[in-house]
């Protein structure tokens, strides 16, 4: 489980402004209602389109051949660090290096001179409350507070939300004392899914009117926003009213809870609305859908079943990594401890990727650390890898997988290696925007992307290990598309969009006022790294048909070459297709000018790549 709404909060936080999770709890567990007085009902709107890069991880030059597995033996000495985690499988390199819920002997984490306590917490509001009772000792004179956390982890898509309040409420201690991510642990490679009937996954436009339970504003909500607006279909994002032509949502507790609310047909009765006013209607809604993940996705299957993945972090790759916050003046004032924990993380990873002996290790540490009353060491280890499996009604569903990272996977994300784009930087903005988007009464803003992500740590761990950055090239398994042209046209959609990219009359050459398309473009498609690509041409009917359907196919090979230019990574030969239209598919009729211009454009289909 990654994310809780329920626990109080400190009052410092209250005071500090939004707190990430706090909106149910605030608004007595549902709608903005309770919050917000005689508060007009939200209208339900598409999505702002959630476009952020992928990357394709590469390994280290590390060699684990030869590494040995730590012993069970607690190691102790020095000052102890603490760490709050989620059960998640995306921490599996760390569980590894630490040998334990405590470091033991033999450790990566003890070879490099740090003692770790690893803590399972999943309410991020208590995490907050950690972190915030450790900046207040530190700030009173403790070098080594006793109270609070050093460290949380968190899925790096909701760190904007969860920074928003919480360092609003640091900079009252004092500047230095703010919350900041200083690397990334691993991600989540489809564990974290939305689920719903096999309709929703053929034609996204029949999930209109549907119930989907799961916490909100999260980052399996985030999954189910984004595919709403690469789709073009709208959210109600007020979870006590039904909207037949929007997604609508059933609050749920935790993501077990969500998973319980759909086994159980969870039903209620609400007020209809369309376009954001009440119409007199009553209707009774029940649970279709749901947002989750590992274990809750295993528990809907084995359950109920008779709902799949209609998108997860398998394709959304890019969206969900593992982020380590701590407070800034501690991690400045014992860098050489974020730096040891740091490289003992990214051997670890390296690793469970490279033994399964490392990765049966990192289960059974998980295993003790998590205490998950429903699994075992090997229940860590199946899900890790994921799964395709039978659910209750027999129907085939994948359920969990996670990947972890290494040396090389850091600098790919933030961006460190010549010519890759900063991934992370993307996710956390477009998600940040995404929560104000769809809630401005309870979040306005987020802090900015340089205030909250420290790099030092991570450039000073390249350097002790003499990596060159420059050589950390190619792609791991599960991080960069499988290409096999030959299943590219029967592949299922995953979604589809017109974008109106501007050339120039009659010519495949761009516009000036093109390359703010095309930069949501790219993003849009990063994001999406399992994936297939289709770019389909379209004109209006000026000129004839024949130079019409040229003009299309040129103008469509015109986006797949910018493409592949700007990230020739992310875009490797095969993954794009080009289909011209010419002018046979009008979207409205060419009697206007404005028709016309609706219909010159470029159709972008994201195909699942199995």
């Amino acid at each position: 489980m990654k994310l809780k709404p329920a626990g109080k909060v400190a009052i410092l936080l209250v005071l500090g402004g939004l707190l990430f999770g706090g909106y149910r709890m605030l608004s007595g567990g549902g709608g903005l209602s309770g919050l917000i007085p005689g508060a007009a009902i939200k209208e339900s709107a598409v999505p702002i389109k959630a476009d952020l890069p992928t990357f394709n991880g590469a390994p280290t030059a590390s060699n684990v051949e030869n590494m040995s597995l730590p012993s069970n033996r607690e190691a102790g000495g020095g000052d102890q660090m603490r760490w709050l985690l989620w059960a998640w499988n995306a921490q599996m390199g760390l569980m590894f290096s630490n040998g334990g819920p405590n470091t033991t002997e033999g450790s990566l984490m003890k070879a490099n001179g740090v003692n770790l306590n690893l803590a399972r917490q999943d309410d991020a509001m208590k995490m907050q409350e950690a972190l915030v009772a450790f900046a207040t000792e530190l700030s009173q004179g403790n070098a080594q507070p006793k109270r609070g956390a050093h460290f949380v982890s968190i899925m790096g898509d909701g760190s904007a939300a969860f920074l928003a309040g919480l360092n609003d409420t640091l900079k009252k201690i004092g500047p230095e004392y703010t919350a900041k991510i200083v690397g990334t642990a691993g991600f989540s490679r489809g564990e974290d899914k939305f689920m719903g009937p096999k309709d929703w996954k053929q034609n996204p436009a029949a999930s209109k009117g549907g119930v989907v339970s799961g916490y909100l504003r999260d980052g399996d909500w985030n999954i189910a926003l984004k595919w709403l607006g690469d789709n073009g279909l709208k959210n109600n994002p007020d979870e006590k009213t039904y909207d037949p032509e929007a997604l609508n949502w059933v609050a749920a507790n935790d993501y077990m809870d969500a998973a319980e609310k759909y086994i159980a047909g969870y039903t209620e009765t609400r007020d209809v609305v369309r376009n954001g006013k009440k119409t007199g209607e009553k209707r009774t809604i029940k649970v279709d859908g749901v947002v989750t993940w590992t274990p809750g996705d295993v528990t809907v299957a084995a359950k109920k079943g008779g709902v799949v993945s209609i998108v997860s972090t398998k394709e959304y790759s890019a969206q969900m990594p593992c982020v380590i916050i701590g407070i800034d003046k501690w991690c400045r004032q014992n860098s050489d401890k974020v730096e040891g924990m740091l490289k003992a993380i990214f051997d670890g990873g390296d690793a469970v990727r490279s033994s399964s002996a490392a990765l049966r290790k990192g289960a059974e540490i998980s295993q003790q650390v998590y205490q998950e009353k429903s699994a075992d060491a090997s229940y860590w280890e199946r899900y890790y890898k994921g799964t395709v499996e039978p659910d209750a009604t027999g129907q085939m569903v994948e359920l969990g997988g996670s990947s972890v990272n290494n040396l090389g996977d850091n600098l790919l994300l933030f961006g460190e290696v010549p010519g890759s784009a900063n991934v992370f930087r993307a996710v956390y903005d477009v998600f940040g925007k995404l929560v104000v988007s769809q809630y401005p009464e309870v979040m306005s803003s987020y802090p900015a992307y340089d205030s909250v992500v420290d790099l030092t740590y991570l450039k000073n761990v390249v350097k002790q290990t003499g990596t060159n950055v420059a050589s950390v090239r190619g792609t791991n398994a599960g991080t960069a598309p499988v290409i096999d042209k030959s299943k590219a046209s029967s592949a299922s959609t995953i979604s589809k969009r017109n974008w109106d990219i501007k050339f120039e009359s009659g010519r495949a050459a761009f516009t000036g006022s093109a390359s703010s398309e095309l930069s949501k473009l790219i993003k849009d498609l990063l994001v999406a790294g399992n994936t297939y690509v289709e770019i389909h041409g379209h004109t209006d009917n000026v000129g004839n048909p024949t130079s019409n359907m040229v003009l299309s196919e040129a103008r469509a090979f015109a986006v797949k070459q910018w493409l592949e230019k700007q990230a020739p990574r992310q875009f490797p030969a095969g993954r794009i297709t080009v289909i011209s239209h010419g002018q046979t598919q009008p979207l409205v009729p060419n009697n206007s000018a404005q028709g016309k211009a609706k219909n010159r454009r470029v159709e972008i289909k994201i195909k699942a790549s199995n």
